[in-house]
């Protein structure tokens, strides 16, 4: 049995959390791009999480079959861009206006982004205190063999 493989999975949601929080705040620094390299105004960027597979070996298969818990953490699989329509306004000065005079904005909403991070800064202080517990459960045991 894995002694530390709680930590492990707190780790790795610390670390997905952290990562998305990346994401979301580079939604909202682009929230007014309206060139990219590519041409077209910033499309908002959403982040995939998958299971972390432990079953990558026998020996790991083998002691996953034994324990009680499957549990094999997480990561960020893909960061996917938003296939949402881009926002239009009426700015015919703008630079980048079409023919009619219409810009398109990004399709990034500053609420559903706050709300985004609100979620993942709440996922990310569960999985401090999960790693925390661990530890401290850990330190006890220590405590026990006094």
């Amino acid at each position: 049995m894995d002694m530390f493989k709680a930590m492990d999975v707190s780790a790795s949601g610390l670390s997905a959390q952290r990562f998305r929080m990346d994401v979301i705040a580079e939604n909202i620094a682009n929230i007014d791009t309206t060139r990219t390299e590519d041409g077209e105004a910033y499309r908002r960027r959403v982040t995939v999480f998958e299971e972390v597979d432990t079953t990558d070996s026998f020996s790991a298969a083998l002691s996953k079959a034994t324990e009680y818990s499957s549990a094999g953490g997480v990561r960020v699989s893909e960061v996917i861009e938003d296939p949402s329509e881009f926002k239009l306004e009426y700015d015919p000065d703008h630079p980048d206006a079409n023919e009619e005079g219409y810009v398109e904005k990004p399709n990034v909403e500053v609420v559903t982004e706050m709300v985004d991070m609100m979620s993942a800064s709440r996922a990310y202080e569960a999985n401090v205190t999960a790693l925390n517990a661990s530890k401290e459960m850990y330190m006890k045991a220590l405590e026990i063999g006094r």
